[in-house]
């Protein structure tokens, strides 16, 4: 819009000619002086244009720029209120972390298809369960006893074998302030570091159930239903204790010992103290 040499009229200057102007400052020559002005701001407050087609199309620039003021002001509260909210889920996240009082079974044992083993290993993340019945029917578990203490174990079997079978694919700790109890979209991310996928000559030197029991059927190794199970702290530590032995010599045998000493020190638990395995396999 070109604005130069246009006749206004200010409240206190009186007439005066447009000299100067760009999209953020007017200048304007009055009888005696010339005087800057805040562009389009004035107009509407001090100035006004004499050329009336002009100032229809100068309305017009106003009206575009408080709407853009508006937006502006909306998006700096909508950033204020999501910083409010921040901080409220921060607080109770830490108080969830204060309060937090060890689980003797806050670990996860996932059932892997072989549909999903791809995308767990590149997305480092695995889904709960789904509510089937009840009011949240369809809606995603929350693994409530999952806290940064916890290990997800990743395992599978081929559907045409036994439940013996089943084989330890990968393992990772929980991400560092992942809180099962707040968990809404039904994902259960890594941790950015203890992550350890197994090769499949590896997988097949580890049985599952060398390690796991059925309290209530201590000989029989079956997983029922679902498509995880929580597994206890202890068996969880001879678990990864003997992937750093498998990791022996290996690019990866580094990260498998700081993930074992994480994990005993998140869980109150002495290497020394860890008993061997004894799970259904061996009970046979």
């Amino acid at each position: 819009m070109n604005l130069i040499n246009k006749e206004v009229t200010h409240n206190h200057f009186g007439k005066g000619s447009i000299v100067k102007h760009n999209d953020s400052m007017i200048e304007i020559h009055f009888a005696t002086e010339s005087k800057k002005f805040v562009f389009p701001d004035a107009f509407g407050k001090y100035l006004k244009l004499h050329d009336k087609s002009v100032a229809h199309s100068l309305e017009k620039v106003i009206q575009e720029k408080e709407i853009e003021l508006k937006k502006i002001v909306q998006e700096k509260e909508e950033r204020k209120r999501l910083q409010r909210k921040e901080q409220q889920l921060r607080l109770e996240h830490e108080k969830l972390m204060k309060n937090h009082k060890l689980h003797p079974q806050s670990q996860m044992v996932y059932w892997c298809e072989d549909e999903e083993l791809s995308g767990v290993f590149t997305e480092w993340k695995i889904p709960t369960d789904i509510i089937k019945s009840g009011d949240n029917k369809g809606k995603p578990k929350k693994p409530t006893r999952l806290y940064k203490n916890s290990v997800c174990l990743i395992t599978s079997r081929d559907s045409s074998m036994p439940e013996k079978d089943r084989r330890i694919l990968g393992v990772y700790m929980v991400k560092e302030n992942f809180i099962g109890k707040s968990c809404e979209d039904g994902f259960i991310p890594a941790h950015s570091e203890y992550r350890l996928q197994l090769t499949e000559r590896e997988s097949d030197q580890f049985p599952f159930w060398k390690y796991c029991v059925n309290e209530k059927s201590p000989h029989n190794m079956t997983w029922n239903t679902g498509k995880y199970r929580y597994l206890d702290n202890v068996s969880m530590g001879q678990i990864l204790l003997d992937i750093v032995s498998l990791k022996n010599d290996t690019a990866d045998q580094e990260l498998a010992e700081n993930f074992f000493k994480h994990f005993c020190k998140m869980n109150q638990i002495r290497k020394e103290e860890l008993p061997e395995p004894n799970g259904a396999l061996l009970r046979q």
